[in-house]
């Protein structure tokens, strides 16, 4: 990569970090203007148009990143598992961690899933299709069950993790370990039917 294409991707990610940090429980991102973001990020508004076309396409890139790095927190996870240790209380473990750490990126992902533009609706859903069916690769390959099975599993595991963590949001570090407790036994009974449902179709 030349020095000017260095230079143009610094810049791209300056708005893409600005609009982030602009991000929070009082702000959607609906609410951000091109040139508050611009404004934070240190750039005119005109600078703004050589890196996106418009507002949306920022949005879509913010979607895309924060499921990318949610994802990426749960190989991590995977890979701690690989060394030892309990599957669903490492992963809900590292879960409220992403929670904990970056709260407006896991808002903007919750928002936009049920938001007015049809093309965030769509780019989120891609987002958990992505984290579902890794979850489902990591489950069938476990388990050794079947394509169908395990993608229900992680389907409806995924669905209840999403759902803790939007209540996680609002909630203080005391009242978030409850939930994480409650979560471990909720996906551990998931688990526990999928093995046992997996078990009777086999008789």
């Amino acid at each position: 990569m030349g020095v000017r294409a260095q230079q143009k991707e610094k810049t791209r990610r300056s708005l893409v970090e600005a609009a982030f940090r602009q991000l929070s429980a009082e702000r959607s991102f609906s609410s951000l203007s091109l040139r508050e973001v611009a404004r934070e990020a240190g750039l005119a508004p005109t600078s703004f148009y050589r890196h996106f076309k418009d507002m949306e396409e920022l949005g879509l890139t913010l979607v895309d990143e924060g499921g990318l790095t949610l994802r990426q927190l749960m190989r991590q996870a995977r890979q701690r598992i690989a060394d030892g240790g309990s599957v669903i209380q490492i992963s809900v473990k590292t879960f409220m961690e992403f929670i904990d750490s970056s709260p407006d990126v896991f808002r903007l992902l919750l928002r936009e899933r049920s938001g007015t533009s049809a093309a965030f609706r769509q780019a989120v859903a891609r987002e958990i299709q992505h984290f579902t069916a890794e979850l489902t690769d990591y489950l069938e390959e476990k388990q050794k069950t079947s394509r169908d099975y395990a993608e229900a599993q992680a389907q409806a595991m995924v669905t209840l993790v999403f759902s803790a963590g939007a209540d996680a949001l609002d909630m203080n570090e005391e009242e978030r370990a409850v939930l994480a407790e409650r979560m471990i036994l909720q996906l551990r009974m998931i688990a526990k039917g999928a093995d046992a449902y997996n078990k009777a179709k086999r008789l």
